[in-house]
């Protein structure tokens, strides 16, 4: 059985809805190896096609449990798994509330459900809100740490990447001031391990080759700004080399993105957000995709937010979308 990708719909007063339509009618969804299924609300993507200019029409399919309908949008069509019924038309971009929130997690749920039973291959998350899943009682503060819990997995590690370059963080978002606190030597050895077994079990890169970056300028010049290299980083990175991980470092950032993003590394681990994510961004604005590290299913996502400012002009880049989608192919072909 050649099983599906599924994207779940996000946010219903957000950008995911029409980015899916219009990545769909741009033609960016016609040469993919699998089916592909989206968990949402057939009412909130038909009028998503509305912003195109294009009338879509749904149909009913015999229910497989993975697309019980299917939208037509012109010579285009769409698959749908009908997880909410919601009143498009009373929906306000930018305010979605507890219902709609109920229903972003919803989506998510059941797409989580059915890569775990094994009927879809893998999945894509459009972006949500996290102030409206609490509305809804969510107790965790995004797609991941949902994800995480529904998988019974105790740590994953964030990758965001392109062609050019995947950058890891050790930590994800936490103030500034507390990021040196936040770092410990077994918690980026466990994420070194992550990386290593995710890169041969998603992407096939046997041994794959780790640069961890220094916490502080140059390396902390040998302790003159500061000792966490000594200290945390380098013994990690020591016991990941005994372990047979190819890591190396503490690296310098200001110098080490140069070589990776030539292809001397496949991954770097960054000590924490902006320090990897600027360089990055910087490569892969539009087309940077979203990764869980350390489940034990597929799981991509856009680089990007709810855009409320762009929701409902049909404006948002779809690129992200269509490069998380293409990436979840990959990795699902290679995790057989």
């Amino acid at each position: 059985m050649n099983r599906p990708l599924l994207i779940t719909m996000g946010d219903p007063t957000g950008v995911g809805p029409e980015l899916i339509i219009k990545a769909l009618l741009a033609g960016a969804f016609d040469n993919l190896s699998r089916p592909l299924v989206v968990a949402g609300d057939t009412g909130v993507l038909r009028r998503a096609a509305r912003l195109f200019g294009v009338t879509a029409t749904l149909e009913a399919l015999v229910s497989d449990g993975l697309g019980t309908h299917r939208l037509t949008l012109g010579d285009r069509r769409l698959t749908v798994q009908p997880l909410s019924v919601l009143d498009a038309e009373a929906l306000r971009y930018g305010v979605p509330g507890a219902t709609c929130g109920r229903a972003m997690l919803d989506y998510v749920v059941w797409g989580c459900d059915r890569c775990r039973d094994g009927a879809a291959a893998g999945m894509v998350t459009a972006p949500i809100s996290k102030a409206a899943i609490h509305l809804a009682g969510c107790p965790f503060p995004g797609h991941t740490e949902l994800l995480a819990e529904r998988c019974g997995v105790g740590k994953v590690v964030m990758m965001l990447g392109g062609d050019r370059l995947k950058v890891c963080l050790a930590t994800t978002h936490l103030a500034l001031r507390e990021v040196a606190a936040a770092l410990s030597t077994a918690a980026i050895l466990e994420s070194l391990r992550i990386i290593d077994t995710a890169f041969l079990d998603f992407f096939g890169i046997v041994r794959p080759r780790l640069a961890v970056l220094a916490l502080n300028p140059h390396a902390g010049e040998s302790g003159l700004f500061g000792d966490e290299e000594a200290r945390v980083i380098a013994p990690a990175i020591a016991a990941a080399c005994a372990a047979g991980i190819d890591a190396s470092g503490p690296h310098s950032a200001d110098t080490l993105f140069h070589f990776a993003a030539q292809g001397r590394y496949d991954a770097v681990l960054a000590m924490y957000h902006d320090q990897g994510l600027g360089p990055l961004k910087l490569l892969h604005f539009e087309d940077a995709v979203n990764v869980t590290l350390g489940l034990p299913i597929v799981r991509t996502s856009v680089d990007h937010g709810t855009a409320y400012d762009l929701a409902g002009t049909g404006q948002a880049s779809e690129k992200s979308l269509v490069a998380a989608v293409k990436m979840a192919e990959q990795m699902a072909a290679q995790h057989q």
